[in-house]
């Protein structure tokens, strides 16, 4: 899929948005993506998603995991397309768990599939907790990733969309500085200070 057609629905649908926004890393960036918004259209969903099925279709996966929030619908779909077992990693006590019966089993090929990667750290928590219950992660898909350094998380990563979106430290952003309201849309409760 090009880029152009991804931007097009995310801006069509509201899911690229503008403003002032906290990212759950406590970075400020005057761009989001709210993937919630492109993805709560199946049709939309299926087609994102179709294009993480088609490059891993033929890696052998046995089992899709996510972070929760953000990564559940996209997961879930993935799974649905590749015909394997979908779950979700949540946060417990600040650290991501398997809860709700979800286990990994030892030796499965695993992909791990977010929505948005910023920094990586909800989707390399989940990389861990894998390999720590003694599967074998082959990849990691996402949407969007608008990490602005490569990040390693020792498997394929295959993102969707790669753009870079500025990002400023709370001391040194210019929003700040002209007073812009400042919004915390994710998923993660973070704390939100004067800046």
């Amino acid at each position: 899929m090009e880029k152009e057609k991804i931007l097009d629905l995310f801006k069509s649908t509201g899911a690229l948005q503008h403003g002032h926004f906290r990212l759950t890393s406590g970075l400020h960036s005057p761009e989001y993506f709210q993937c919630a918004k492109v993805l709560q259209y199946p049709q939309y969903n299926e087609l994102l998603c179709g294009e993480i099925f088609r490059h891993f279709h033929d890696w052998r996966v046995d089992l899709v995991v996510a972070p929760a929030i953000g990564g559940i619908m996209v997961g879930q779909e993935v799974a649905r397309q590749l015909r394997v077992r979908g779950v979700f990693a949540e946060r417990e006590d600040k650290t991501m768990s398997l809860r709700r019966g979800f286990e990994v089993k030892q030796g499965e090929r695993v992909l791990v599939c977010e929505d948005v990667v910023t920094t990586g750290g909800s989707v390399q928590e989940v990389v861990e907790l894998v390999k720590a219950r003694g599967g074998v992660v082959v990849g990691v898909a996402s949407i969007v990733d608008r990490s602005r350094e490569p990040i390693n998380f020792g498997a394929e990563s295959f993102p969707l969309l790669k753009m870079e979106v500025p990002v400023y430290h709370p001391d040194s952003c210019p929003l700040c500085k002209e007073d812009v309201p400042i919004v915390k849309p994710g998923s993660r409760k973070v704390e939100l200070s004067a800046k």
